[in-house]
């Protein structure tokens, strides 16, 4: 089922899950002021463009910020919409990044109701995907992990055999491999 330029799929467990069919990561780095992030995503909006992710966090010089937005969609819309950003008072850059010239990460935490009978084998889920239990009950679990979107999503659909009573995904943040700056 093709939806907004999403694929809409569900897996053997019953969970369901939007793919990009195009996905991109931008960084953009503003001025920290008032209103930025408001007049970026109105260009976002104008060109019919959703924003399926959004980091934001001031820089190491809190006179700056850096804006992962993560998107999908047409190149070529896309390219005139980094054209726009980048005209925007207080934008100092915008760019796009690919996986061969940055490193790309998100973090999700998955609250999952998991009784002493299946505790083991969600443990044993965590540990595979690198994550860590970082909350433990009689009757449920928080389990965090990070990586790629794709290492995301295959974790959520290992968990998707439990009840997930819900999942707070970070986004993407992306870094400029090498010497480059992102």
């Amino acid at each position: 089922m093709v939806k907004d330029r999403n694929i809409i799929t569900t897996d053997s467990v019953g969970v369901t899950f939007t793919e990009p069919t195009e996905g991109h990561t931008l960084s953009v780095h503003v001025n920290n002021t008032p209103g930025v992030l408001a007049r970026i995503a109105q260009v976002f909006s104008r060109r019919g463009y959703n924003i399926d992710s959004l980091v934001v966090s001031q820089g190491r010089d809190s006179r700056f910020a850096r804006m992962t937005i993560g998107v999908s969609g047409d190149p070529e819309i896309l390219d005139q919409i980094i054209r726009q950003v980048n005209k925007l008072i207080d934008v100092i850059q915008c760019s796009e990044h690919t996986s061969k010239d940055s490193v790309v990460k998100e973090l999700i935490l998955v609250k999952m109701r998991v009784g002493s009978d299946d505790r083991t084998e969600a443990l044993q889920i965590v540990e595979h995907f690198s994550g860590k239990a970082v909350d433990l009950t009689e009757t449920s679990m928080i389990a965090l992990i990070q990586g790629n979107s794709d290492k995301i999503d295959a974790a959520v659909r290992m968990f998707g055999k439990y009840e997930i009573v819900e999942t707070v995904r970070t986004g993407k943040v992306v870094m400029a491999r090498g010497e480059e700056q992102t």
